[in-house]
């Protein structure tokens, strides 16, 4: 069980992906009626940040998919006064790398996880899968393992673990460069 914060045109299609691969999802979004949507489609919708994290079962595990700055800043910071020591957030959009490396060291003081996925494949993720660029512990990457595999182009291919917090927003930044 997971949950998916965000629900444009990539939360949105990385929720129906999900579901469609039988994970559980919790979802949460400013617009009511992108949580309706996402409710018709077999999700379990939350009306506040609070309310996600209460659905979900420790460790949790939130997958926050808004735009980068102030709007991954805010949610990050809320959620990280709701989730408790082993719970991981997941920054899924294009954070500055040194900002994600700020907030891992943040969390880490509260116990918390903080993994950065580089996401690549834009509307055409729900179909053809995600590349993602993965940085965090061991110990977290391994916990999202089952959703990583099932956002990816295949199970073995198309995601991999490219180093410590940072390291996955780092690689996309490199991507977005070369692309």
């Amino acid at each position: 069980k997971i949950a998916m914060v965000g629900l444009g045109k990539m939360g949105a299609n990385m929720t129906t992906r999900l579901l469609h691969d039988h994970h559980q999802v919790v979802v949460y979004d400013l617009n009511e009626e992108a949580i309706q949507k996402a409710e018709e489609t077999g999700a379990e919708g939350a009306r506040t940040l609070r309310e996600v994290v209460a659905r979900l079962e420790p460790p949790r595990a939130v997958w926050v998919m808004v735009p980068a700055g102030a709007p991954t800043e805010s949610t990050v910071e809320e959620l990280s006064s709701l989730l408790a020591p082993g719970d991981i957030i997941v920054d899924g959009g294009n954070s500055n790398y040194k900002d994600t490396i700020r907030r891992a060291t943040t969390l880490q003081e509260k116990g918390i996880h903080f993994v950065d996925v580089g996401t690549s494949g834009g509307v055409w993720g729900l179909a053809e899968g995600y590349s993602m660029m993965v940085g965090g512990s061991d110990e977290a990457v391994a916990n999202l393992r089952p959703v990583l595999k099932t956002l990816a182009p295949g199970p073995d291919s198309g995601w991999g673990h490219v180093g410590s917090s940072g390291s996955g927003h780092f690689v996309k930044m490199v991507h977005n460069g070369i692309e």
